[in-house]
């Protein structure tokens, strides 16, 4: 996930608005949910705002590292890495 998003802030501008940031955005999206549903079951999970194609990092990282703290198994991690790899080979970053 770090990897990801280092990779999107290496990103030129144009990457970005061609997919990159709205990709990076549901992955952060996702894993905000997963984390949400974690630590709260039977409620309703929040919806990371969109901040910009420029946070689109930042917003992985953040979602990424509450999600790592509330993984409870191995296949909840490989899970996660596996969300994260599908996304960033869809960005193209």
């Amino acid at each position: 996930m770090d990897r990801f998003a280092d990779r999107l802030r290496a990103a030129p501008q144009s990457r970005l608005q061609r997919g990159a940031a709205a990709e990076a955005l549901a992955l952060a999206r996702e894993l905000a949910r997963r984390a949400q549903l974690a630590e709260q079951p039977g409620t309703e999970p929040r919806e990371m705002p969109d901040a910009g194609m420029f946070a689109a990092a930042d917003q992985i990282t953040v979602a990424g590292h509450d999600l790592a703290l509330v993984l409870r198994s191995e296949d909840e991690v490989a899970e996660t890495v596996r969300l994260v790899e599908e996304a960033q080979h869809r960005a193209g970053v």
